[in-house]
């Protein structure tokens, strides 16, 4: 945090495991500017970043794909992915304009040339990605349905199951219940509880596999992949 930080207003308490969901809160350019969005979106900054991005290689993910970042925030998985895709092969969506533009702040911080490698962000908060008019070779949401109700959540995958490629891959993380209509709180170790109706939110595998059968996607647990706060990856495909 910048010396001078103690004249920002402070931010929300809005980790990965904790507290309620705000990130749709306008960031100020003065905090953008003393680097708060990154604890903003959950901190990690030099952890989570690099490792999504090596997960997804590690899936397949070639530069000629085009990958859609779901909940992109201020890209700090895509500054990893956009020099490593093709120009204009990396696209994003967010609920927040302010974090966008921290994102591209991010990149020019790296030395990318944003009018050479052409990264397609957009801000919305109804999962369309039909915008963008193209299918996608992968998708990723990292940290996005740990903050959503399930109908929000049936709704991105619906919205996914249009851009998606016949063989393209969606990889989601998220807080595993044991059960369906797990009611108590979860204790998830580093990432604190875990609630049935309230941020942050877990769900069962049952539970995501009804989702996607309603959206005509199928599902599978790819489970522990190294995430500091025990989020379990999915993968969805279309059916």
């Amino acid at each position: 945090m910048s010396k001078d930080s103690h004249n920002i207003k402070p931010l929300l308490t809005i980790s990965d495991g904790s507290a309620e969901n705000v990130f749709d809160r306008q960031l100020t350019p003065a905090e953008i500017d003393a680097n708060l969005h990154r604890e903003f979106i959950g901190g990690m900054w030099d952890e989570m970043g690099p490792r999504q991005f090596n997960f997804l290689v590690s899936a397949g993910l070639a530069p000629h794909h085009r990958m859609i970042d779901i909940g992109c925030g201020c890209l700090r998985a895509g500054i990893h992915f956009v020099p490593y895709l093709g120009n204009g092969n990396y696209f994003g969506i967010d609920i927040n304009a302010s974090l966008i533009e921290a994102g591209k702040r991010e990149l020019v911080r790296k030395g990318i040339a944003l009018h050479e490698k052409r990264p397609n962000l957009q801000v919305n908060s109804q999962f369309k990605m039909t915008q963008f008019g193209v299918k996608f070779d992968f998708a990723l949401a990292q940290s996005v349905f740990t903050h959503l109700y399930v109908n929000h959540i049936g709704r991105c995958l619906v919205e996914v199951g249009k851009v998606l490629a016949p063989d393209g891959k969606f990889f989601a993380t998220f807080f595993q219940a044991p059960t369906p209509m797990h009611i108590e709180p979860l204790d998830k170790g580093p990432a604190g509880l875990t609630y049935f109706d309230k941020d942050p939110f877990h769900y069962s595998m049952a539970e995501m596999e009804m989702l996607a059968k309603f959206a005509g996607l199928s599902v599978k647990l790819i489970g522990e992949w190294g995430h500091p706060r025990n989020q379990q990856m999915l993968c969805f495909s279309q059916q």
